[in-house]
């Protein structure tokens, strides 16, 4: 049976680009070529030599900059070309950095004729404003030559050799044309956002490829990428392989990824086996059980730590960037992908996904056992029999031998079967509210204490805007 493919041909494709144009909030620009570029090395040797090259000016965004070999070596190439007269901006996060590089680590640079700016640091007036983070990953120079990506600027994403930990799975890519112009707004934005608007020449209309790709530079509350990431799901016919390092999927998505996978679409997600946040792959894993009864196909990946954000829908389409599948992306932060139309990028994507899930284990539901008493159940308040199970130690070794044969089975089949995903957050949840309950009755004050000081600091807070407000309307 034919398939209709993600962008379809004249007079249908107007109105699938328009649409996407809408749901992102960002046209199809043309005339460009792109890059894949696979994990950390790569990206830090591009990066750097692109900085080392740099002539004019160099625009660098990153959510994480540690003071560590990685990011001492960034920071002193761009004290080099601060030195040579080359402009130099620097935008970072402040809770992304938070003891990880600080004001000093910064001071080489400054004086050398560098800016650098912190986005939102704690402020009086803004209880809340910690909230949003700028979770981008992107670098221009010049005007003619942009990255974006996954990638921080830390030793972590390399891993460690001595130790045997291998380095993190990121994904990103190089940009040529006239959509670098877009990625240097998509800069000047935040930086506007931060002081002193950024005086940047306009861009220049290059052509440098073939290739026609849209730049989601997201703010807070928008949901470009959002509404992209639903559309893309609604417009797959074939496939709609997606990799994502904190995937926690709200309802409307997961809905959208189960009905195109109900309709025959090949949806596949892959997630980190082991996180760096701990929290965030416990909730991912408690929502596996309706993807894979929708028929959605997951897969853990078996390395260090996966941190890319990618999609690939239809061997035509193809997204990287910042932006993971999760409520504090879509909605929360600024973040920076580039959505791609182009078979030989998306190509290079899928085929780049194959690989991956040769070093993943696919997470399968349990196969149901047959029950015939359950028939003879008179009525759906009747219970049916219980089962009669071997108690004590006999149970125990049971469950424990079913344990290690999921694992080898794991092992040799590259699959794993589904366990109890629910009751884990639960246990975790009684256990702190049984010690909040005791802490609280017989220490009082240990609790009552942090409150108050959290109310003091929200009344605060909130009178300060108050008072704001009051002056700019006076």
């Amino acid at each position: 049976m034919a398939t209709t493919p993600l962008i379809p041909s004249a007079p249908s494709r107007f109105l699938a680009e328009q649409a996407l144009s809408r749901a992102a909030g960002a046209p199809l620009i043309g005339g460009n070529a792109v890059e894949l570029l696979i994990d950390a090395q790569a990206h830090f040797d591009a990066w750097l030599a692109a900085i080392r090259g740099a002539r004019q000016r160099i625009l660098l965004e990153n959510y994480l900059i540690s003071d560590d070999v990685v990011g001492r070596a960034f920071r002193d190439a761009l004290v080099e070309r601060a030195r040579a007269g080359v402009m130099v901006a620097v935008a970072c996060d402040w809770l992304g950095c938070l003891g990880q590089s600080g004001y000093g680590f910064w001071q080489p640079l400054r004086q050398a004729g560098g800016e650098v700016r912190v986005f939102n640091p704690p402020q009086l007036g803004k209880p809340f404003g910690w909230i949003t983070r700028d979770h981008r990953k992107l670098l221009v120079v010049d005007g003619h030559l942009g990255f974006l990506s996954g990638v921080c600027i830390s030793a972590r994403w390399l891993g460690n050799a001595a130790r045997g930990v291998p380095p993190w799975r990121d994904t990103g890519v190089a940009l040529h044309g006239p959509a670098v112009g877009e990625l240097e707004q998509a800069f000047a934005q935040s930086w506007a956002s931060m002081g002193k608007p950024l005086a940047l020449p306009p861009p220049e209309d290059r052509t440098a490829g073939e290739i026609a790709l849209r730049v989601i530079a997201t703010q807070p509350s928008t949901a470009g990428m959002y509404r992209l990431d639903q559309q893309v799901a609604a417009m797959a016919r074939r496939t709609l392989w997606i990799t994502d390092a904190y995937f926690v999927g709200m309802a409307p998505y997961v809905q959208a990824l189960a009905s195109a996978a109900r309709d025959g679409v090949d949806v596949r997600l892959l997630v980190p086996g082991t996180s760096d946040i701990p929290l965030v792959a416990g909730m991912s894993r408690s929502g596996y059980r309706p993807l894979l009864k929708a028929g959605i196909r997951v897969f853990e990946w078996n390395g260090s730590m996966l941190h890319a954000k990618t999609a690939v829908a239809d061997g035509q389409w193809a997204r990287v960037g910042s932006s993971n599948l999760n409520i504090a992306s879509w909605l929360g932060n600024r973040e920076i992908d580039v959505a791609v139309e182009d078979t030989g990028f998306a190509g290079l994507l899928a085929e780049q996904y194959e690989r991956d899930l040769t070093n993943a284990t696919e997470i399968v539901l349990a196969p149901r056992r047959h029950r015939p008493h359950i028939a003879r159940v008179k009525s759906s308040t009747e219970r049916p029999p219980r089962p009669k199970h071997p108690g004590g130690s006999t149970s125990r070794a049971a469950a424990g031998a079913l344990r290690i044969a999921n694992t080898v089975g794991a092992a040799l089949t590259d699959r794993r079967v589904l366990g109890d995903t629910a009751r884990g957050p639960l246990l975790a949840g009684i256990a702190v509210l049984t010690v909040l309950a005791v802490v609280s009755l017989a220490w009082p004050k240990v609790v009552s204490w942090p409150i108050a000081v959290l109310s003091a600091w929200f009344a605060l807070n909130l009178a300060i805007r108050v008072w704001r407000l009051r002056r700019r309307r006076d």
